[in-house]
């Protein structure tokens, strides 16, 4: 039951990722064959592999994390949100793995929206490639399903229902909780990012999806919305 966990144990986090270049004739030769390669059977006949470039973001392995936004929650039920973001993915990378030397992260659950499915592997696979042992709770090999402490607020809305998809402005809108799509959506953070430099409106949203997803948990558990949140940077 998610009304036993104790909520000052979760930590809530979004991530926002870009492709590694900001144009296909960026991109190295090499990585624009394995490109081709990865994504054959994923593009229409008519979509050459250049024109599929703008999806590398979703892909671990052709991306990079430009933003990292997480959320706790204090028994006053205020949600402290911090973020993580730079142009360097690996000074965000060593800044976020450090807060799990905390005392009180040493128990901590992950929470994400499509967490399972995209934000926590994507974290632990650049930690990887930039030379890293990913945090400890980012580390499942070995463990049992139930010794995993990851929540995903899509996985529980499926409630089975494998070939089940919802996104979290949706569930946002049936709990009734404020869009955090009102400035920008994933699309865009790309051209944001590369086109207009402008990080601190991606950190903003990212922001906001953190908040989203703490109260559309809440609402999951039969609560009320949160009153208030400080942000820590």
């Amino acid at each position: 039951m998610i009304q036993n966990i104790p909520l000052e144990r979760i930590l809530f986090l979004d991530i926002e990722t870009v492709p590694n270049s900001k144009s296909w004739d960026e991109l190295p030769e090499t990585e624009q064959k394995l490109w081709d390669k990865k994504t054959k059977f994923q593009r229409k006949e008519d979509i050459s592999a250049e024109e599929f470039y703008d999806k590398a973001g979703i892909m671990a392995e052709f991306g990079k994390i430009i933003c990292i936004s997480i959320g706790m929650l204090e028994k006053n039920d205020t949600l402290k949100i911090k973020s993580f973001a730079d142009d360097d993915e690996k000074k965000i990378l060593i800044e976020f793995g450090e807060i799990f030397n905390s005392p009180r992260l040493r128990d901590v659950i992950l929470c994400a929206h499509n967490g399972k499915e995209f934000d926590f592997p994507w974290i632990a696979r650049r930690f990887l490639i930039n030379g890293m042992l990913p945090p400890a709770p980012f580390q499942m090999f070995g463990k049992k399903p139930w010794e995993i402490p990851h929540i995903d607020t899509m996985e529980l809305w499926k409630f089975g229902d494998y070939k089940s998809f919802v996104s979290l402005e949706l569930l946002a809108h049936v709990f009734g909780i404020p869009t955090p799509k009102d400035d920008i959506d994933g699309s865009m953070v790309s051209s944001i990012y590369y086109i207009e430099k402008d990080l601190q409106r991606i950190v903003k949203y990212c922001e906001k999806d953190v908040l989203t997803l703490s109260n559309i948990f809440r609402r999951m558990r039969q609560e009320d919305l949160l009153k208030r949140y400080i942000n820590l940077d």
